[in-house]
């Protein structure tokens, strides 16, 4: 029966896929220069293939419980995966083309728009010189009287006309922009769940690779889970042995890291994944925390240890450094001698900033209690033309110290301690919207950590975006995950 059950696992698993064929070859990943009606060709063969792997998974789960089993299980959901994929791709695709054409639509419009007013305005300049004219000057003139009213009503009537097209393309187009706005959201969220479905499909796959090797090992045994466990404590225990070389913090385990991204998590609902990650992308998991000290306490310059470069934007000398100088000298360090980081070359902006989760200071002020004896809070006010007035003193206040309060510790929080760092990015992405989960909503939270504003307003704050997901990604796959499963 055993011999009966892995020839028809087999079977299902080599045999099946070839009568796909034809449906495998329409439902492909190339998409450029096709035309819509070929792209909506190949999303029905994509649609049919779904249907056809799904078919296979379902039959797959009634067969035996062996890892062969497993394999087919997994190969099926991996391919419906991948057609899913192609299916979101397509979708995106074919958004993105309508939405071009709605931007289009719109052009047309304002340009009708555009040269209406310019009609409306040339017929209120004519009606403007024949009202000037007094009705002695009408019966005096040499002109026709019954013309000169002709010429008045001819106006008024082509001036009606004009407005009405007028309110009627301003209606067309409020329509077609509303209407813009539901197909970039459409694709925005196909976007996203493509996104989902690539992560389901690497789960799957490192599932499927774990199983082909047991399948391997033993040929003609039944292999018990017994092997799995072995094989995800071996996995721990390599995880267990990655450290975190936390500089001027002392070398804390994966384990205790994990342990303060899932406080955060508890405490302020973000994923301790995505804390990792951008603890990560950030310093390398706590190894870089700066490359530079202050070398002038008054214009905030500074220079890189390891070769002597001096930069003259060093750290912001009215926004950070007076307030960088307080909360270092009430957590007992020396202002010259710490280590924050270097500006980044080729990219406008300062250095300063502070510890493994590299807040700088004017951030670090709201979460960690500093308020500001202008506003009363963590920010600076403005003018009345809207630029920032760096004037106030900083105070410490433990009563809106968050990360301290958080944490339910007694003493100030530091932003080179690895427990307060964490939670003071948890707490920034949270407050960035990286709380409701979503692929896009994590995403545009670690853009917002890194620059305060969304992926899309420059290249490399998307690219910043991108590295922290796929670094989260990595390390629930390959660390959390395993631990967990134990």
């Amino acid at each position: 029966m055993r011999k009966f059950l892995t020839f028809l696992i087999l079977s299902t698993v080599y045999c099946l896929p070839f009568t796909f064929a034809s449906a495998q070859s329409a439902c492909t990943s190339d998409t450029s220069g096709k035309s819509r009606n070929q792209l909506e060709q190949e999303l029905a063969a994509c649609n049919k293939e779904i249907e056809q792997w799904t078919a296979t998974l379902n039959q797959t789960k009634q067969l035996s419980a062996s890892f062969a089993r497993d394999v087919a299980v997994l190969t099926a959901k991996i391919n419906a995966a991948q057609a899913n994929i192609k299916a979101k791709n397509i979708a995106i695709i074919n958004l993105s083309k309508d939405i071009t054409i709605k931007q289009s639509e719109i052009n047309i419009l304002d340009n009708r728009i555009n040269k209406g007013k310019d009609a409306i305005a040339n017929i209120l300049r004519k009606t403007n010189d024949i009202n000037s004219y007094s009705l002695v000057e009408v019966m005096l003139s040499g002109d026709n009287l019954s013309e000169f009213f002709i010429d008045i009503d001819t106006y008024t009537s082509t001036q009606d006309a004009l407005e009405n097209l007028f309110a009627e393309l301003r209606t067309t187009k409020a329509l077609t922009e509303a209407e813009k706005i539901v197909l970039d959201k459409k694709r925005e969220a196909a976007a996203e769940a493509k996104a989902v479905m690539e992560a389901a499909k690497k789960e799957v796959e490192v599932s499927q690779a774990e199983k082909k090797t047991l399948l391997a090992q033993s040929k003609s045994a039944e292999v018990t889970y017994s092997q799995v466990l072995a094989d995800r404590q071996a996995k721990a225990a390599k995880i267990k042995a990655i450290l975190f070389p936390l500089v001027d913090a002392g070398a804390i385990p994966f384990g205790t890291a994990l342990q303060y991204a899932e406080d955060a998590q508890a405490k302020t609902g973000v994923r301790a994944a995505l804390i990792l990650g951008i603890l990560q992308q950030e310093s390398n998991l706590g190894s870089n925390v700066g490359r530079c000290i202050i070398t002038d306490l008054s214009s905030g310059q500074t220079k890189t240890i390891s070769n002597g470069t001096i930069w003259s934007n060093g750290i912001h000398q009215l926004r950070d450094l007076p307030l960088l100088q307080n909360i270092l000298g009430n957590i007992g360090r020396d202002p010259l001698s710490t280590k924050v980081s270097c500006p980044i070359a080729g990219i406008a902006g300062y250095g300063g900033a502070m510890g493994p989760t590299q807040f700088i200071p004017s951030t670090w002020a709201c979460f960690g209690g500093y308020s500001n004896s202008r506003t009363g809070g963590c920010y600076f006010p403005k003018d009345s033309k809207g630029k920032i007035i760096y004037e106030g003193t900083w105070s410490y206040n433990s009563d809106k110290d968050k990360i301290k309060s958080n944490l339910g510790k007694s003493t100030q929080s530091d932003p080179w301690n690895p427990a307060d760092a964490i939670m003071a990015s948890a707490i920034l992405l949270a407050g960035n919207g990286a709380t409701a989960g979503t692929y896009e909503a994590e995403r545009t939270a670690a853009c917002k950590y890194y620059s305060g504003k969304k992926c899309s307003s420059a290249n490399h704050i998307a690219r910043y975006g991108n590295d922290v997901m796929s670094r989260a990604s990595n390390i629930q796959l390959t660390m959390i995950d395993p631990l967990q499963n134990l």
